[in-house]
């Protein structure tokens, strides 16, 4: 190797450096240091690092916990089985007032949580539009916005636009012609979405799902807004820091949450091979 290279060499992992040390400032500053002292803070408690055994032991925090997974997974299903036969709809087929329904669709990302939870409240709640079509109906008064059933629907509004764009933008990349051949061999609309729609668009449903259940377990604004009869574990992490002062608990339930939606993130990117963004 002559000077001329080795100075190459240098004067560019040089330059690497000076352009990689601001995002390691900002990773360490505002991700691991904060990480790092919320784990030892956790095990800081009375339980000491048993805190985080408790959080997959006590019945209550249990309970929030699964209760959270399930809800999370319920919302990805169904948003994407929504999401995704819409995204297809509309990334082949243009007609008058697509944009604007586009637009409608995916209205709801403008919203911030507490928005979505009061329209929650405004459809199914105790004064809410479903209730008073169901009295005037004479089958009572309907009531279920403050319940897993209320917010289901609530974290569904908000989920399906992300699923919806994602699955555009993946389905309008998709050769037609493969379609077209499978029809000309006779295969049915059956087989066309199981043999050529599907793994065509199966990183994007496997990306956009993951996002789904991230934003889902993690969601808070809707949840607060209707948590009469609600436990999920962002609300029980709120409840234990501001009415039972237990910050060790409510930090060791921040990391579980935080571990559980990784572990969904990682296998979402080993699964497609391609980077899954945290969710916001």
């Amino acid at each position: 190797m002559n000077v001329g290279t080795w100075r190459m060499g240098r004067g560019t992992n040089t330059l690497a450096f000076v352009l990689a040390a601001p995002a390691v400032v900002v990773f360490g500053a505002f991700w691991l240091l904060p990480m790092a002292r919320l784990a030892v803070f956790a095990a800081g408690g009375q339980l000491g690092w048993a805190a985080y055994l408790a959080v997959v032991t006590h019945p209550r925090y249990l309970e929030s916990l699964i209760s959270t997974v399930v809800l999370s997974a319920a919302v990805t299903a169904a948003t994407l089985a929504i999401g995704g036969i819409a995204g297809v709809f509309l990334s082949r087929h243009r007609f008058p007032g697509h944009g604007l329904l586009v637009g409608m669709l995916t209205l709801p990302m403008a919203f911030p949580g507490v928005v979505v939870g009061f329209l929650v409240i405004l459809l199914a709640g105790r004064q809410g539009l479903i209730g008073l079509l169901a009295q005037a109906l004479g089958a009572g008064k309907l009531v279920f916005a403050y319940s897993m059933t209320g917010l289901f629907l609530g974290y569904l509004y908000f989920s399906i636009p992300r699923v919806l764009l994602t699955i555009m933008a993946a389905a309008e990349k998709l050769d037609p012609a493969l379609e077209e051949a499978a029809r000309s061999l006779g295969a049915s609309p059956r087989q066309i979405l199981q043999d050529v729609l599907i793994p065509g668009l199966k990183p994007a449903l496997i990306s956009a799902g993951a996002l789904c259940f991230a934003t889902s377990m993690g969601a808070f604004g809707t949840a607060f807004t209707l948590a009469t009869r609600i436990s999920v574990l962002p609300m029980t992490i709120y409840t234990e820091f501001t009415l039972f002062a237990d910050m060790a608990i409510a930090a060791a339930m921040s990391l579980v949450l935080g571990a559980v939606t990784w572990l969904v993130l990682a296998l979402a990117r080993n699964a497609t091979g391609a980077g899954v963004a945290a969710a916001a």
